[in-house]
């Protein structure tokens, strides 16, 4: 049975994940301060305002000034800048005007683009919001995954996510979908009894579930040990918020080339000032001018937009078939590609699967419809209504599956 502590939280222990799989059930709930029927509703909320919401901690974005001049501080853009300077002072302030015009016209588009892919993402986020089922107060409520504490008990059933790390107290023919920690796309099964850790990794225990899996089939209840970036999917993204981001092909491919031009043009002006100034009898001020000239003439003005506008028609392409590119120079990736590696089973899905033909008292029917839209028929039939025969296997496949039509919300 729960200890006394049933309402007031524990200090977490300091041990790993492992600790949880080696407890029995009732020692997991009075650790963490829970009970069968789960927490109550103020403890939740005590618990929530306690260690915060379940959700991994966004990195720090830069401010939209950094975001700009990013964009106007970069190694082609500064070999511009001084091209620019270089046109000034050899009295040339229409190419100088033109030069800068460029800059700040690609700099401004590069940004605009950006920045409104990042707030398609955020609304993206903000409209889709997961839910999960808990048991509060000894009901069932569907609730935010936001929302989770430790000590909540989560109620896992067929094609549901979990929303945290939690240890099984129930399990039903439980089924885990693990690939997102193990990379294994084979389902995995999962038991409330207690497992000896022994050293392994805590992805590969039994009895546990883990925040970024997904329920294959079964169902179960688990009590949340975990939540945010105390989870193993927070200790992963931790690790890649952390690397550095590195410059795609394109961006190293262009670097080579702007240091390439420098030295080029550099050699030539240096070149053509030594000749004109010991050759062609020009004075040290002529031959300078005449320096810079060369220099500047070298320097490819429209090289920097073409591409920028090369990728933003690319990103204009994807988001017509439905793809979200972030960054420009994140479309060119996508063309360096030359590798795709997929799950064992080769196919990339959309996790939809839709009924086309059934059987039926030897008699076969074509169904209509697509996806979670609920809107189709039965093709050949007057009403399309399936007969008798096909509705009582329709609905022996309804009694044996755990799926549920929830009302669309907001109309």
């Amino acid at each position: 049975m729960p200890s006394s502590r049933t309402q007031d939280e524990p200090a977490p222990p300091t041990s790993p994940a492992a600790h949880w799989s080696e407890l029995p059930v009732d020692a997991v709930f009075a650790e963490l301060g829970s009970t069968p029927q789960g927490l109550s509703r103020a403890e939740a909320a005590a618990r929530l305002a306690r260690h915060g919401p379940n959700a991994l901690p966004r990195p720090a974005r830069r401010p939209w000034y950094a975001e700009v001049g990013s964009n106007f501080a970069h190694l082609f853009a500064l070999l511009l800048w001084t091209g620019a300077v270089l046109a000034w002072i050899a009295a040339m302030p229409q190419l100088a005007w033109a030069i800068v015009g460029v800059i700040l016209i690609n700099g401004l588009f590069s940004y605009w683009q950006e920045y409104q892919a990042e707030r398609a993402t955020e609304a993206l986020e903000a409209l889709l919001p997961r839910q999960v089922n808990v048991r509060r107060d000894g009901r069932e409520e569907r609730i935010p995954a936001a929302a989770v504490v430790p000590g909540d008990l989560l109620l896992l059933a067929e094609g549901e996510a979990v929303p945290a790390d939690a240890r099984l107290v129930k399990a039903e023919r439980l089924r885990l979908d693990a690939s997102s920690l193990t990379g294994e796309s084979r389902p995995v099964p999962r038991s409330a009894d207690p497992a000896l850790a022994a050293g392994r990794p805590a992805a590969v225990l039994p009895n546990l579930v883990f925040a970024g899996t997904a329920v294959a089939s079964g169902r179960g209840e688990a009590v949340v040990f975990a939540t945010a970036s105390a989870t193993e999917f927070g200790r992963i993204a931790r690790l890649t918020q952390i690397q550095r981001e590195r410059p795609s092909p394109l961006q190293r491919e262009v670097a080579q080339i702007t240091r390439l031009v420098t030295l080029l043009a550099t050699g030539l002006g240096v070149l053509f000032y030594l000749v004109g100034t010991l050759l062609g009898g020009l004075s040290p001020r002529s031959g300078f001018l005449f320096a810079i000239g060369i220099i500047v003439a070298n320097v490819p003005e429209g090289l920097l937009p073409t591409l920028t506008l090369a990728l933003a028609l690319a990103v204009r392409r994807m988001a017509a078939r439905r793809a979200l590119v972030k960054r420009l120079s994140s479309v060119e990736t996508l063309g360096a590609t030359t590798i795709i590696l997929t799950d064992k089973t080769g196919t990339l899905t959309e996790n939809e699967m839709t009924v086309r033909e059934l059987w039926s008292d030897g008699v076969g029917y074509r169904l209509t419809g697509t996806g979670y839209e609920p809107i189709g028929g039965v093709e050949g039939c007057e009403d399309g209504r399936a007969p008798a025969a096909a509705r009582e296997l329709l609905r022996a496949a309804a009694l044996c599956c755990d799926a549920r039509l929830m009302p669309p919300g907001d109309g």
